[in-house]
């Protein structure tokens, strides 16, 4: 057949068949006249390098597995030293992805550099192109108690399971034997990351990392004052939060509820912001599967580790 056909056939240019000619990988019989005469296997073989490059491996790499058709195996990839090829481009791709990874990082550093160097608007405008999420804003409007978790207390924790930041799965009716600190926040931000556009708007929505960082700081403190675990938990997905976990250093574990299936269980109180509908910010304390105490409306979230600290010390010894 001739070079057009062939092309046609398996898919790629006639421009590439003459590169392939060119690396040797294709050796098409010579007529008379000095026309190419392609055959069914030389298909074959184009095909193997056209699906091969998709993969992200070079053409001038295929080789390898060319070669392991030409000596009668099924399938190109039935040799060692396709094997090897593969193993050969998985190590390029990863050396590109960590490049690339390296650079992004960089990227977002400067950007956040240079958004706050040359930004003229202060945090509490709530506009500027990156967000110090460790800080609060001064000015942040308060949360009012509209008691939507009046109820909670006295409640019985559901039978739910959920996924934590380091795998396990976490069963909210048996948290085990003390008290339990289960504070739920709506969103924790990211570096490089916007915010859901008026974020700080919204009354009790901004100070999740601050929160985090205060149980963080206090949980040696939490424990020896009662505690016997602490969790975070939002609606954000475990790598999401896992993330932030690392990041933050955090010595307790998040759990993830992307479903908020904890929030139709109880009855949590929930906001909707672009698009997105998310928990209020509050605290439980459970003790043998029962909501003994909430800590509703948070505010500011800064100081609410300290404010369950001092809780857990005045209720010590409350049977």
């Amino acid at each position: 057949m001739r070079i057009g056909e062939l092309a046609r056939r398996a898919g790629v240019t006639t421009k590439a068949v003459r590169y392939y000619e060119s690396l040797g990988l294709l050796a098409p019989v010579r007529l008379a006249n000095g026309y190419r005469d392609y055959d069914e296997h030389d298909v074959r073989l184009t095909r193997e390098i056209r699906a091969l490059s998709l993969l992200g491996i070079p053409v001038e790499a295929t080789r390898p597995f060319l070669e392991c058709l030409a000596l009668g195996h099924r399938h190109a990839d039935d040799c060692p030293a396709a094997l090897a090829g593969y193993r050969d481009a998985i190590d390029e791709l990863t050396r590109r992805i960590e490049g690339l990874t390296a650079r992004r990082a960089a990227l977002v550093t400067h950007l956040h550099r240079a958004a706050h160097r040359s930004s003229r608007l202060s945090p509490a405008e709530g506009e500027e192109a990156m967000t110090d999420h460790t800080s609060l804003p001064a000015g942040l409007p308060v949360p009012e108690d509209d008691g939507a978790a009046a109820h909670l207390r006295g409640a019985r924790m559901p039978r739910l399971e959920l996924r934590a930041t380091d795998g396990a799965t976490v069963s909210l009716d048996a948290l085990g034997a003390g008290r339990t600190v289960l504070y739920v926040y709506p969103l924790t931000g990211r570096p490089g990351t916007d915010l859901p556009e008026g974020w700080n708007s919204i009354p009790g929505a901004r100070g999740c990392t601050v929160e985090a960082c205060g149980f963080r700081d206090h949980h040696q403190d939490l424990l020896a004052a009662g505690a016997a675990r602490v969790y975070g938990l939002s609606g954000q997905d475990r790598d999401y939060q896992r993330e932030v976990t690392e990041r933050l250093r955090l010595p307790f574990q998040m759990l993830s509820d992307p479903a908020r299936s904890l929030g139709r269980a109880l009855g949590l109180p929930t906001f909707t912001t672009g698009g997105l509908t998310l928990y209020k910010r509050l605290t439980l304390i459970v003790k043998d599967s029962v909501i003994e105490h909430v800590f509703y409306p948070i505010f500011p979230p800064d100081r609410h580790a300290a404010q369950v600290l001092a809780w857990l010390g005045d209720n010590a010894h409350r049977p």
